[in-house]
Order: structure tokens, then C-alpha cells, then sequence
């Protein structure tokens, strides 16, 4: 992990023996202790952490706040809070709502927000926002889809596609640019708030 990498103390937590075994295995799991834990419920003293970061998990809590209020519990004074989750405008929120409906999503129980509702949220639990982010899913949601229907008849493409060469750059670029514009998170799959302990 780049944080560790950097001279920084990692600690990652999850709920799941299988996931922290995959990540012992992977070489970015050099200089991170691995915590075998409930996130609402965490093995550590009040104050402890400069920065608590999640993605992809706050949208899989019916109450979001018995999350957040353990977070701001951990962090220190002016720590600070990283949040990534699913945005609600976006093509992904309709597929997901589909097959929800089917019983065959494949991530369990899954909310959205838009920034304006995961701010409010985080500031109902004590944390002011300082920035916000979002992305596009890279590679891009339609690409991925195909990657997964040719797996089922035995064609594997690569997880980020390189082939695609200057198209995929100039895409890029232009997300960069709508990077700076707030309407770009309302378009994007997933978007993040940094906010500090009050």
C-alpha cells in the first residue's frame, strides 16, 4: 500500500477471514497489519487514527451512522475521514436496482447517494467536508459487463484494457477536465467526501 510504502503505520480491517487471506497473499501487504474485525464495532482506543478511509462499504449499512459514529470514535481530533461510495445518477444505480429486484446482485444489500445526502450524512456525525471527488469506473461500466458475459464462454480480456490506445487517453483527459466541474459528480459512478472530526 502506497500509504505504508510512505513511512505511514496501515492497519486493514475487515469482517472477512477470506478477504484478509487474499490480501496477505498480494505484495502490497507489506508493513500492514491485518485486523480481523467487525468496522461498527473496532478493536482500537479512542483517538487513535489520523485518517480512516473506506470505499465501497458505507452503502452496504442499513444505518450508515452506527458506521460513521465508530469512525469518528477512532479518528483524532481534526482527523481525517475518507468516503467512497456509489452514486445515484448513473446507469450502474439502475443495473444494480434491476437485479436487486431479481435477487441477483452480486454485492448483498446495496444503497447510493448523491453528494449533497452523504454530506448532510456526514455532517449529522460530526465531521465537516472539505472536498469532494468522484469518478467514472475505469475501465468503463459497458466494458466490464462484456468482460464478464465473454468469462462465461471462456474468453478472457484483460481487467484494464490497453489496447484501446489513444481512445482511452483522450477519454481520460476529458474526464480530467470535468473533474473541476460539480455537475461532473452527478454523472459519475462513484463519488467521495474527505471530511474532518469536529
Amino acid at each position: 500500500m502506497k500509504l505504508s510504502a510512505r513511512g505511514g503505520t496501515v492497519y486493514l480491517l475487515d469482517y472477512s477471514l477470506e478477504s484478509l487471506r487474499l490480501m496477505r497473499r498480494s505484495s502490497e501487504a507489506d508493513n500492514v497489519t491485518l485486523i480481523l474485525a467487525d468496522a461498527r464495532h473496532c478493536p482500537f482506543e479512542d483517538n487513535t487514527f489520523d485518517i480512516v478511509f473506506h470505499q465501497g462499504l458505507l452503502e452496504h449499512f442499513p444505518e450508515p451512522s452506527r458506521l460513521l459514529r465508530e469512525n469518528h470514535r477512532i479518528l483524532k481530533t481534526g482527523g481525517l475521514l475518507l468516503v467512497d461510495v456509489p452514486q445515484t445518477f448513473h446507469l450502474y444505480t439502475v443495473v444494480k436496482h434491476v437485479l436487486l429486484f431479481f435477487g441477483l446482485w452480486f454485492a448483498g444489500w446495496e444503497r447510493q447517494f448523491t453528494i449533497d445526502s452523504l454530506a448532510r450524512l456526514l455532517e449529522k456525525n460530526d465531521f465537516e467536508s472539505l472536498y469532494y471527488y468522484g469518478d467514472w469506473s475505469r475501465p468503463g461500466l459497458t466494458y466490464k459487463v462484456l468482460r464478464a458475459i465473454l468469462m462465461k464462454v471462456g474468453i478472457t480480456l484483460p481487467m484494464f484494457p490497453s489496447y484501446f490506445g489513444r481512445l482511452t487517453e483522450s477519454f481520460y483527459t476529458i474526464q480530467n477536465h470535468l473533474r473541476k466541474k460539480k455537475i461532473f459528480l452527478y454523472t459519475v459512478l462513484s463519488i467521495g467526501i474527505i471530511g474532518r472530526k469536529k
